[in-house]
C-alpha cells in the first residue's frame, strides 16, 4: 500500500512558539501554499481513501485538495506538548526543558508525550491501515506524524529523522 503523507501549510503562530496539538490558525499564505500542495498531490494519481488529523490546519488542507470528507483520526495529531503548548520556547523557564532537549526521543513533555510515544500512536494507525483493502491513501497531518511514518517505514532512523523534516505543504510517500 502506498501512503501519501501531506504536511499542513504554514501556521499563524509567532516563530519559536511550541504549538503541538493546539488548534492554531493557518497563515495568510494558505491559498498559495495549498494550491502548490494540491498540484503536487495530483501527480500521485487516484486516492482510494483520505485521512486527516482532526486539527483545523490539516482538515483545511484536506478540504482544499478535494477531500472534504477525509476521515479524522486522533492518532494523526501532532505531538502533545503538554504544559508547554502555546508558549515560546525562549519563555519556558522549566529546568526540565534542557533534559527534554537532550532526550526528546524518550522523555515526554510535562503532561505531554515523547517522540517515542507519538511514534507508537502513528504506528498503531499504520498497522490498522495495513488491514484495509486500499492501495493508495492520503494522510493530511503534521511534521511529527510524517517523521514518525518515515521511521515506521524504515526510511530514516530515530536519530536522523529530524534532519529530514518535511516542509509545510510538503509531501512524502511511503510503502507499507
Amino acid at each position: 500500500m502506498e501512503v501519501i503523507l501531506i504536511r499542513h501549510t504554514s501556521v499563524a503562530v509567532a516563530p519559536g512558539t511550541c504549538y503541538g496539538q493546539s488548534d492554531v490558525p493557518v497563515a495568510d499564505t494558505f491559498a498559495t501554499e495549498a494550491a502548490a500542495t494540491k498540484q503536487h498531490l495530483a501527480q500521485y494519481g487516484p486516492i482510494d481513501k483520505a485521512y486527516t488529523s482532526p486539527l483545523t490546519r490539516a482538515r483545511m488542507l484536506a478540504t482544499y485538495c478535494g477531500y472534504p470528507h477525509a476521515e479524522a483520526d486522533r492518532r494523526l495529531l501532532e505531538m502533545a506538548m503538554g504544559d508547554w503548548e502555546m508558549r515560546r520556547y525562549d519563555d519556558i523557564s522549566d529546568p526540565y526543558l534542557q533534559q527534554w532537549y537532550a532526550d526528546y526521543l524518550h522523555l515526554p513533555t510535562p503532561n505531554g508525550e515523547s517522540f517515542i510515544q507519538q511514534l507508537a500512536r502513528v504506528s498503531q494507525f499504520l498497522d490498522a491501515l495495513r488491514t484495509t483493502p486500499y492501495r493508495r491513501v492520503a494522510v493530511f497531518a503534521h511534521g511529527g506524524v510524517l517523521a514518525s511514518a518515515s521511521v515506521y517505514a524504515g526510511i530514516y532512523t530515530l536519530e536522523t529523522v529530524w534532519q529530514h523534516l518535511v516542509p509545510y505543504g510538503g509531501i512524502i510517500s511511503i510503502e507499507i
